[in-house]
């Protein structure tokens, strides 16, 4: 699909919306079936991030209430990964805060972790670590990582205006490192920051090219003292016509609804399947609460969905 098309269904309003949300239901199914992934993170280390992202809570340029706090320790990560494992998650995701991780402890605390986790829980292990290249990957993968996790946020025509502090190729290059050792990638963005419709096909287009595997979908949670602290949310409608264009555009690709959805899309949660989303984080965030698992649980059995592998 191209974008001219794309964003034309945009503009379906009333009773052709719902109709849009229809079709983009009948690709995920046709593509995905009625099973649906689950997936949890630990904010394995806070705070003090160089990088100066608009929206994030983490960032050093930004003065906010949120913990900081090194790297976990082993027993803390693999304990949280038994616990995702406990409430039905089967993707388990370990998030640093920072520009990129260096040869090290913290490296080697990592993969010793990854390989616990793939010991003893059913777990597939990803990682979040920030631009990394092939050799660190290759390291990851052979402790155990599954997945590596790699938002580009934004598209590359929006994202000077979200972060200035490194380029968009080098996140582009960390996503084609990580293929290159044949490890999954999931690589998405998030909504709300300002961009529009184009930007959204144009981060589409983006994903597309690079063939990820995964693409968490977030919508911004405006955090007080972060440069997007004023910006409003997205309505749940917007949402879920987000979740639908990228089903049209990505249809054989694993789409997981990730940070934000309980502020922005309120009582329209259950709609995301209907929209075209094949996965879900639950738990809490990385800065921020999210539902109680059982919630998500009960959610899914009233929609007649089933939970399956990662994806």
């Amino acid at each position: 699909m191209g974008g001219d098309v794309a964003l034309r269904l945009m503009d379906a309003d009333g009773s052709d919306l719902h109709l849009l949300f229809a079709e983009a239901s009948r690709i995920r199914e046709h593509f995905k079936g009625n099973s649906t992934s689950l997936c949890s993170i630990i904010n394995a280390k806070s705070g003090r991030c160089p990088e100066n992202c608009a929206f994030c809570a983490q960032s050093a340029a930004h003065k906010t209430d949120v913990q900081v706090y090194p790297l976990v320790d082993e027993e803390e990560l693999v304990r949280c990964a038994k616990g995702a494992e406990q409430n039905g998650a089967r993707c388990y995701g370990i998030i640093t805060s920072g520009t990129g991780i260096k040869p090290g402890k913290e490296l080697e605390t990592i993969c010793r972790s990854l390989r616990r986790i793939k010991a003893e829980t059913s777990i597939d292990p990803s990682c979040s670590l920030g631009i990394l290249g092939e050799e660190t990957a290759r390291l990851l993968k052979e402790a155990g990582m599954v997945t590596y996790h790699h938002n580009l946020e934004t598209s590359r025509s929006f994202f000077p205006s979200i972060c200035t502090t490194h380029d968009y190729e080098e996140d582009v290059e960390t996503v084609r490192a990580v293929k290159r050792v044949g490890l999954k990638v999931c690589c998405g963005g998030i909504f709300g920051l300002g961009e529009n419709f184009s930007h959204r096909i144009e981060l589409a287009e983006t994903l597309r090219e690079l063939d990820v595997d995964t693409v968490p979908i977030n919508f911004l949670n405006p955090v007080e003292g972060t440069r997007l602290a004023d910006a409003h949310f997205l309505t749940p409608l917007e949402c879920l016509k987000i979740i639908a264009l990228y089903r049209f555009m990505l249809p054989n690709k694993s789409l997981t609804v990730c940070g934000g959805r309980e502020k922005n899309l309120r009582e329209l949660q259950s709609w995301i399947f209907l929209a075209g989303a094949s996965g879900m984080m639950t738990g809490n965030y990385l800065t921020t609460p999210g539902r109680e698992p059982e919630q998500d649980h009960q959610m899914l059995t009233d929609l007649g969905l089933t939970v399956g592998e990662c994806a």
